[in-house]
């Protein structure tokens, strides 16, 4: 008995001893990573993964999403070359002193944190093509939110930009845009005159947001109105607003921007007047950051599944702006237009809204 006993415990201690070996000797092989051989296996792990290929949605919308988010995130990417030549080939109109070009969806005007590439980026590249290496970079005369497509005007020089600027501050500027919303505003046509700040969005998520500073107020006891103090943050915007087409619970907008605060048109629609524009996921709620909510009959014609409605882009269209002319002649102004992009037509056609005629004048050189 004693014999057979001891034969497991010496089994054990060679079962032991063979794993205090192995062990040390996996710790002694496993020698820890630099952090240059790190940084080296992180990277190739992204790329391999990057080499995959996105899977393909079997619906023809979530494609569409699909192709316009990718679009998007290219555009992010691409050198500064690439982009110019794209922005050249989509020039709306050019004189001696200004160049029109079509801004496209997604492309931010100026950088910022996590953003790779920008219209700013590529004015000096976008000049030497269009007037040879020796040519002074284009000038910003305005902006436009990311998001937001259509005609957008540079200039030539430094003195042409300033002077371009002072006519959008002095509101010489007529500037008509196109938006796609949830729901109809009533009356069908009007102005909202209600100045807008920027404030703390209270949510569980800290986030800033404007917002609508009223001069008025109605009194919850009576019912009354009654004139409140302005803030002293809050600026004066006025946009002027007609109802186009409506069907599908959504409505086509033409809008004239009076002022030019930012993000005017969309807090107006979406606070003003309760109308949110399709794909505006920021300002669709205040106090907190979610897609937006589509009413069933949108989501129906879109083809869409409200999981999905995160994924829509903003459908704000700068559609025409005109310039003063120099001499004042009402003949002689420059009218600039520019046709919607792909993805607003196709959401026009599915939510079945009629769309106006397009002017095609050309400006007077």
């Amino acid at each position: 008995m004693a014999a057979q006993s001891g034969t497991p415990r010496c089994a054990l201690r060679l079962v032991l001893r063979a794993g205090r070996r192995a062990f040390s000797h996996s710790q002694g092989a496993a020698a820890p990573l630099t952090a240059q051989q790190l940084a080296e296996k992180i990277r190739a792990e992204k790329q391999e993964q990057e080499k995959k290929p996105a899977e393909v949605p079997k619906d023809k919308v979530s494609r569409r999403v699909q192709e316009l988010a990718q679009l998007t995130k290219q555009l992010q990417q691409v050198h500064p070359n690439v982009l110019a030549k794209a922005l050249k080939n989509g020039i709306l109109y050019q004189n001696k002193e200004i160049v029109v070009i079509n801004k496209p969806y997604g492309l931010p005007v100026h950088g910022g944190p996590k953003v790779k590439m920008c219209i700013t980026d590529v004015l000096p590249v976008l000049a030497k093509m269009l007037d040879g290496m020796k040519a002074e970079p284009l000038h910003l005369c305005h902006r436009l939110d990311k998001e937001t497509t259509g005609v957008m005007v540079l200039a030539r020089d430094e003195d042409t930009a300033h002077q371009i600027q002072q006519l959008f501050k002095t509101r010489q500027v007529e500037k008509k845009y196109w938006a796609i919303c949830i729901g109809e505003p009533n009356p069908a046509e009007g102005l909202v005159d209600i100045p807008i700040m920027e404030k703390e969005a209270e949510g569980n998520q800290l986030h800033y947001k404007m917002t609508l500073a009223p001069n008025y107020r109605f009194s919850s006891e009576d019912g009354n109105m009654f004139k409140v103090r302005k803030h002293r943050d809050a600026s004066v915007a006025v946009t002027q607003y007609r109802v186009l087409s409506s069907a599908s619970s959504c409505s086509l907008l033409e809008l004239h921007p009076v002022t030019g605060v930012k993000h005017q048109i969309r807090v107006h629609l979406a606070y003003g007047l309760g109308c949110p524009i399709l794909g505006d996921h920021k300002y669709s709620h205040w106090n907190k950051l979610a897609p937006q909510k589509l009413p069933k009959a949108a989501l129906k014609r879109l083809g869409l599944e409200q999981v999905k409605a995160r994924h829509l882009p903003l459908h704000l269209h700068a559609c025409q702006l005109t310039l003063p002319a120099k001499n004042g002649s009402e003949d002689d102004k420059i009218h600039l237009v520019c046709k919607p992009p792909l993805f607003f037509n196709r959401s026009l056609q599915r939510l079945k809204l009629e769309f106006p005629e397009i002017r095609n004048s050309e400006p007077k050189q």
